[in-house]
């Protein structure tokens, strides 16, 4: 456990379990190393670190304070931006219930979703999640659309970068994921997120965000310093058992998502996840790494054999996608 870590472990209760990851350097000259590594990691518990990705820490930082910018904003300010029929834009709190099961009104949290910049002429505009974006404008927030499309590509090419060494992880070749069909127009979605300073009751339903697994390939996840993301690496035990994953300064926690278990054929794990609110405001930016809108999904031939057979059957992304999106957020409908 590094020194950061110890750190932060005595900033959470005492009773909690603490998920100590590993680590995935970028940088490694050792790629056989870095994917043996990358392969174990996925089978375990899905999640990981990203380090040395190529990201500096001082434009993270800008991000954060660009995205602190926005939350503050009045009410009606962010209101006048809220989600499009496209998914970009302002999500209020309880916008989204990630596990409406056991919450008792959504997740505690609001978010302002950015895309793949499409213009309204363009052919692609008329895809779902596809389109322009909702941007506050430069008084209101001067240079914040700048920063957040340096931030898209950046981590979009951080994202690239770790699916080739989870194609050779999976027997692929180094590219397979980066097909122009697989990833070449992406659904990829920026999601800034604000966790309002309010204490998590799981008992009583109430949670920063529901327990559930991610919809795409993989998702960057990068937050400020406080606690309140959990992962439970077997959600079929009773009781679940909950550990927090702590924050880790300049790296990316990293986790596959239940498109990448799909096709590996259960391989590799899309791990359940929640975040609980600890009293204390939180800030975390999410990339999610998303399909091509015509691309099918079907179980790997290198992920089969007659022992493990196929699980799933061949899925259109489109398809999948938009139905994920209805089953976990509000209709806008609501906010008539």
């Amino acid at each position: 456990m590094t020194e950061m870590m110890k750190e932060k472990k005595t900033q959470i209760p005492e009773f909690s379990n603490v998920s100590i990851l590993n680590c995935i350097d970028l940088s490694s000259p050792d790629v056989q190393s870095t994917v043996s590594l990358l392969r174990q990691v996925c089978l375990d518990s899905g999640f990981f670190y990203v380090i040395n990705h190529g990201i500096d820490k001082e434009f993270m930082d800008e991000v954060f304070s660009q995205s602190k910018r926005f939350f503050n904003l009045p009410n009606e300010d962010k209101m006048k931006l809220l989600r499009n029929k496209k998914n970009r834009g302002y999500a209020p709190l309880f916008d989204q219930s990630l596990d409406p099961a056991n919450q008792m009104h959504g997740d505690y949290k609001e978010g302002y979703y950015i895309g793949v910049e499409v213009s309204e002429d363009h052919s692609d505009a008329q895809k779902p999640f596809y389109g322009p974006n909702r941007w506050p404008s430069e008084d209101m927030l001067p240079k914040w659309r700048e920063t957040m499309e340096k931030y898209f590509q950046g981590a979009l090419d951080v994202a690239k970068s770790i699916s080739r060494l989870l194609a050779l992880a999976l027997g692929l070749n180094v590219d397979f994921f980066c097909q122009p069909g697989i990833l070449g127009k992406s659904i990829a979605t920026l999601k800034l997120l604000h966790y309002e300073d309010q204490i998590s009751e799981p008992a009583n339903g109430i949670f920063g965000a529901g327990a559930h697994s991610d919809f795409g390939l993989i998702t960057l996840l990068a937050t400020d310093d406080n606690y309140g993301l959990q992962i439970c690496k077997d959600k079929d035990a009773k009781p679940q058992i909950w550990e927090y994953v702590p924050p880790l300064k300049g790296a990316f926690i990293v986790n596959i998502g239940d498109m990448l278990e799909r096709w590996s054929n259960c391989f590799f794990r899309s791990t359940l996840h929640r975040v609980l609110g600890n009293g204390q405001e939180r800030y975390s930016i999410a990339f999610f790494v998303e399909l091509n809108h015509d691309c099918v999904v079907e179980c790997l031939p290198t992920c089969q054999s007659e022992k493990n057979p196929p699980k799933f059957t061949p899925i259109k992304y489109e398809d999948y996608l938009l139905q994920r999106y209805k089953d976990t957020h509000v209709d806008l409908n609501t906010y008539k």
